[in-house]
């Protein structure tokens, strides 16, 4: 994966309709066969399949040739913080406002004052009165979140608590302008009566820049957690036709991570086990076939870490810093928000050691708790040793954030090597591990 593709990814994903749909054209592209959730699957050792859900989740995987001894996984989410569109037209002095809501936490004033567009999953009735599922990306600027200037308040700087419904609701344009479902319609080539309802949020029209010296960071909006997601799909497509261990390798970008993820697509649902199970039922296996499976099976669910900030240092855990383009990030958090433990964060340093990658240590310091991710929630569906993983990065959930050049092609290094290696679970705790040259 070349930093062009990544910032390919980061730009095409504005929503995770959009994140999807862009990991399923890059899967189409490498041979892969797209199934339906409602349909009878017949699958074939050798090939490669995947299936979405709700247009915003993919699970992708490669049958073995000789059988399924266990699984490879690596599980991402596709969703950012955003605001998500209520009602597209609301009057107020003379402008017409969007009525919209948060999703997710972010830092709210660094979506002041940017140029926004709005983009999602349009619900059209066909002619047979079929509802079908449209994208739609307005792909303009076209709205904005304006600030209010300090003469009319003057605390502003001192620290502004910022009210979502006052201070966050983007202008549109003047009173009785042309409406959104309008600019959809024409987006679409439908007629505005046709769109039944709609998944719209805002996005930021900031394309992914290098800045640096000699390039070594670079901007873009929604690098947690497409980053990971693009990396690790890279990885998948480079390294799974050399997965000869009798294991397949899978790839998972699932939805509303950062709303909990309690949702049909998000990581607390069965979507990945019922995909698992599914996949095993269509091949040769024995009665005790997914159990033993699951025994010689990993996972590494990918999400991004926090850098140590240079301008809040004191912020980080002082016994371990985490540098941005210091590699794959190895998170660990005692009351297990993160899955890493002695055993899986062995294995992943043992497999990254072999690989040439380096491993840094991510802890939150122990008077700041901090976030969780897809992991802890996915193993309880999917009890399987577990690591988690990232890329250090600035800034998460800011409308725009920082992150390391070289760190992604680190991933990509790492995921592919762990996708190769050959792990063999010789009894409880005890692996086997030779990583295939």
């Amino acid at each position: 994966m070349e930093l062009q593709d990544l910032f390919s990814f980061l730009a095409a994903g504005v929503s995770p309709f959009h994140a999807a749909a862009e990991a399923a054209r890059l899967l189409d592209a490498a041979g892969y066969t797209r199934l339906e959730e409602a349909d009878y699957w017949n699958l074939e050792a050798g090939r490669g399949y995947y299936v979405t859900r709700n247009n915003s989740a993919v699970v992708a995987w490669r049958v073995p040739d000789h059988g399924i001894g266990g699984w490879r996984v690596t599980a991402s989410h596709g969703d950012s913080p955003t605001w998500k569109i209520k009602n597209d037209g609301v009057s107020a002095a003379g402008c017409t406002r969007l009525n919209v809501e948060g999703y997710g936490g972010m830092n709210m004033a660094t979506w002041l004052d940017r140029p926004l567009s709005a983009a999602g999953r349009v619900l059209v009735r066909g002619a047979d009165g079929e509802l079908q599922p449209r994208l739609v990306n307005l792909d303009r600027d076209l709205l904005v979140i304006p600030s209010l200037a300090p003469h009319m308040d003057r605390a502003v700087n001192d620290g502004h608590k910022y009210n979502p419904q006052l201070d966050m609701q983007p202008l549109y344009g003047p009173e009785g302008c042309r409406p959104l479902g309008a600019l959809v319609a024409e987006a679409l080539g439908v007629a505005e009566e046709t769109i039944v309802d709609w998944d719209l949020t805002l996005y930021v029209r900031q394309a992914p820049t290098v800045i640096g010296p000699e390039g070594e960071y670079f901007l873009a909006p929604r690098i947690d957690d497409l980053e990971c997601a693009a990396a690790t799909l890279y990885a998948f497509l480079e390294a799974a036709p050399r997965a000869d261990s009798g294991c397949a390798p899978v790839w998972a970008m699932l939805d509303n991570e950062e709303v909990g993820s309690g949702t049909r697509q998000g990581a607390h649902s069965l979507f990945l086990r019922d995909t698992l199970d599914r996949v095993l039922g269509a091949v040769a296996h024995s009665s005790q076939g997914m159990q033993r499976a699951l025994a010689n099976s990993f996972v590494l669910s990918a999400d991004n870490a926090h850098a140590q900030h240079p301008n809040f240092a004191d912020k980080a855990d002082p016994a371990n810093p985490v540098r941005m383009g210091g590699g794959v990030v190895l998170k660990v958090n005692a009351s297990q928000k993160y899955t890493t433990n002695g055993l899986s964060g062995a294995l992943l340093r043992e497999i990254c050691r072999q690989a040439g990658v380096p491993v840094q240590l991510f802890a939150n310091r122990a008077d700041l708790p901090g976030g969780s991710t897809l992991g802890n929630l996915l193993s309880q569906s999917l009890p399987v040793p577990m690591a988690d993983i990232g890329l250090a990065q600035l800034a998460m959930h800011s409308a725009v954030e920082t992150a390391a050049t070289a760190d992604a092609r680190a991933m990509v290094q790492a995921a592919a090597a762990f996708y190769r290696a050959r792990l063999r679970c010789l009894g409880d705790g005890r692996y086997t591990l030779e990583s295939p040259q």
